[in-house]
């Protein structure tokens, strides 16, 4: 695989564009720029509060040094208040705009400069006009020192907390320093302060520029941490987007084509993640990581993942580009709609096992079959059409102890414990596809009834139950689904202890649940009628992805099923 190299940015996007040594422009990523944005709108929350705390402690201090008798601190003082009530109203509108806009985050964080600038002139209003509180028949004539002011300190926090080009940063930071002259300027104007040569009004005022310079210095280093984070998301011929959702192999991101402009999705698998100590476990973890992917890569059917290629970076995290999806995965299905008809169950299940079919036929081992690795959707004009995801872990059947997987070479325990077979649990070197088959039979069994095949407190419990205990028939489990005896025995057959009791492949299985009759046949047309009507569920909380339409590609923790 050949190395990241720069990408032009999405369309549709305005990003935060930044200088790379070649001469081109590289953008900020959007998620970054989004939370750039609510950093943005709290700190105009914090804004509105500070005026408000500022103001009212204002008033205190004027009651405590004014004469016996003189009440003007219970008054509305005219033109401080008005500005400070200005300025709160200001700041709780950028707030709730940055909550609720829609607009790209990039102009928010524009607007952001402008506040910047606006909050500089009324603190520089502010602290000049309050001069008048002192004031008594003639213009005060406090000494002029350099000293840094608050705008100063704004532009600081401004340049540490929102990502800025340094260019705009040195623009922005330069017109709200300068809001202190303005300020100084309009008070003498007014007469309430003579402060002699108009030169002073730079002198007082100086340190404020020098700060600018350092704001402009931090700006630089904030965003070139942005450029590193966007340098290290560009893969091979994609560029990251927004992060669909995290397990525990890895992180799943929507990602780009640059020249198809073909929407896809990268998981990512980080060295640490496999538990790789030194430089020469990362080496043998990349080199399992690309026997298995090119395994995933081969197969071809058309219910697996298409995977679109793989590679490595330099720092060794390893990635697979896969199709994006438009729909949900089971256990999203079931947590939004509750248990599924027979039918319709059937109609999956015989789906996946075209999928697993193919990949026992080439000798690999999904193990880690569940309904959050089960994708259903629309692909083209059909509905209801299965996608089996996480293909890319798999394990070779007869693998020896030079041809450990990339999972188990990592230390941890292949499959989910809800669903995981017997000779898994306990270790088996030949674990072989009647493996997938009993996670599918429990894949089958929680759409029949929503619930589990078994109910534990932990996983060690979880993993006990499905040694030693029988499973009780799904049509004793379900209310308001019938469930055929034929069904009934088929998916037991699956969840069969030993193995030679399962079905011998992924193949019969098929057959043997074509051949069930049920009450309510499922269909393409009854398919298609359903996503008319529910147009996929909402996405599961976290996901990062919006209703009604989303995509899925089915990372979920691998303790999914066990309470705690």
């Amino acid at each position: 695989m050949s190395a990241p190299h720069l990408i032009v940015p999405p369309p549709g996007t305005t990003p935060v564009e930044l200088r790379t040594s070649r001469g081109h422009r590289r953008p900020l990523p959007p998620d970054l720029l989004r939370e750039a944005s609510l950093r943005l709108g709290i700190m105009s929350l914090l804004g509105a509060v500070l005026w408000t705390v500022g103001t009212t402690a204002g008033h205190l201090v004027l009651r405590a040094t004014s004469p016996a008798g003189d009440d003007r601190w219970r008054s509305f003082l005219l033109p401080t208040d008005a500005i400070a009530l200005s300025s709160v109203v200001v700041s709780l509108a950028l707030y709730a705009y940055t909550r609720r806009s829609r607009r790209d985050p990039a102009f928010i964080l524009d607007l952001g400069l402008g506040y910047t600038i606006l909050m500089a002139l009324a603190l520089g209003l502010m602290f000049h006009f309050s001069l008048m509180y002192s004031r008594a028949t003639e213009p005060a004539t406090l000494a002029v020192r350099p000293e840094i002011s608050w705008i100063g300190a704004v532009v600081l926090m401004y340049a540490a907390i929102v990502p800025t080009d340094p260019k705009k940063m040195l623009l922005t930071g330069l017109g709200a320093v300068s809001m202190n002259p303005v300020g100084m300027l309009i008070s003498r104007a007014h007469g309430d302060w003579e402060f002699g040569a108009t030169s002073n009004v730079l002198l007082m005022h100086y340190p404020d520029y020098i700060l600018v310079g350092v704001a402009v210095l931090i700006a630089h280093v904030v965003t070139k941490l942005g450029r590193q984070v966007t340098k290290a998301r560009e893969l091979g011929s994609y560029q990251l987007g927004e992060l669909l959702g995290r397990g525990g192999m890895g992180e799943v991101y929507r990602a780009t084509h640059r020249m198809l402009a073909r929407p896809a999705a990268i998981k990512l698998i980080r060295p640490e993640m496999l538990g790789a100590r030194n430089n020469d476990d990362a080496q043998l973890a990349v080199r399992r990581f690309r026997r298995e992917a090119e395994a995933a890569a081969n197969l071809r059917s058309p219910h697996t993942v298409e995977v679109y290629d793989f590679g490595v970076t330099e720092d060794n995290t390893l990635y697979f580009v896969m199709e994006l999806l438009d729909g949900t995965d089971l256990e999203s299905l079931v947590r939004a709609h509750g248990p599924l008809p027979a039918g319709r169950v059937i109609y999956i299940v015989r789906q996946v096992c075209e999928s697993l079919e193919e990949a026992h036929a080439r000798g690999l081992v999904h193990r880690d079959i569940k309904p959050a690795n089960i994708h259903l959707g629309r692909l083209g004009m059909r509905h209801d059409f299965v996608k089996v995801l996480d293909f890319g872990l798999v394990k070779p059947v007869g693998a020896g102890s030079e041809q450990l997987s990339l999972a188990t070479a990592a230390g941890f325990t292949p499959g989910t414990p809800a669903y995981m077979a017997p000779e898994m649990s306990l270790g088996e070197k030949s674990v072989d596809g009647r493996a997938d088959l009993y996670a599918l039979g429990c894949v089958a069994y929680y759409l029949l009834t929503g619930r589990l095949v078994f109910e534990a407190e932990n996983v060690i419990q979880m993993i006990v139950k499905h040694l030693e205990d029988e499973p009780v028939p799904p049509s004793l489990r379900t209310t308001g689904i019938v469930v055929p005896p034929a069904l009934d025995a088929a998916v037991l057959a699956c969840l069969a202890k030993e193995r030679d009791r399962r079905p011998r492949g992924a193949a019969e299985l098929e057959r043997t649940l074509a051949a069930v009759e049920t009450a309510e046949p499922w269909g393409e047309e009854q398919a298609a009628r359903w996503w008319a009507d529910h147009r996929g569920p909402p996405p599961p909380p976290g996901s990062g992805v919006a209703a009604p339409e989303f995509t899925r590609i089915g990372v979920a923790p691998e303790t999914a099923g066990v309470r705690t």
